[in-house]
């Protein structure tokens, strides 16, 4: 199967991810800038939950780049993950507006699961494309992601003693994961073609 119609549909359905998330600010009554002091953890869950989706946007985007096809378990490792993505709107606005030990550490279980199922996509598109693959060399072992879903581990068992050091450990993922990873482009670089 072409891969055309994932790459649509997942786009799609990350923009909306997005549009929710941003819908859920809302304006202050009043028009003083001390107004906005209540909205700042809102707008700071907003912040980490925008970068995180843009991050896997990003990244989808490089794993299709070198996909010339994709088959029926692609299809459902795609959804899968969008699936955790879609919750990462609910988890932002709760962990929002209480942040607590609980919505703090359901933030991190949402993000572990769409951590997972990124590297279950990956791991279904280097099935079908083969361990020769452009992909396959690229990615490795994909130590990164499995030092994420260590870190997030870890995130949300500390949320319940300090929520403030478990949302620190989600930015290190986020930083983590900012930093340029041009193993993909790499590859490309070398074979002079997509696999």
């Amino acid at each position: 199967m072409h891969k055309s119609r994932l790459e649509a549909f997942s786009d799609g359905v990350i923009a909306i991810i997005i549009t929710i998330m941003v819908l859920e600010l809302r304006a202050p009554e009043e028009g003083a800038l001390s107004a906005l002091l209540p909205l700042l953890p809102k707008f700071l869950s907003y912040i980490l939950s925008f970068v995180l989706v843009g991050i896997y946007w990003n990244n989808h985007h490089h794993l299709l780049q070198v996909t010339k096809s994709v088959n029926g378990s692609i299809l459902w490792a795609n959804m899968h993950l969008l699936f955790w993505l879609s919750l990462v709107p609910f988890a932002t606005i709760w962990m929002g507006e209480h942040f607590e030990a609980i919505p703090v550490a359901i933030y991190g279980g949402v993000q572990w699961a769409a951590g997972l199922a990124y590297f279950i996509l990956t791991r279904a598109l280097i099935t079908h494309h083969g361990v020769d693959s452009v992909l396959a060399k690229a990615v490795g072992r994909d130590h990164k992601g499995l030092r994420s879903l260590f870190l997030y581990t870890a995130a949300i068992a500390l949320a319940f003693f300090s929520p403030w050091l478990s949302a620190g450990l989600y930015v290190v993922v986020a930083v983590m994961w900012l930093i340029p990873d041009p193993r993909i482009e790499e590859k490309v670089a070398e074979k002079g073609h997509i696999n």
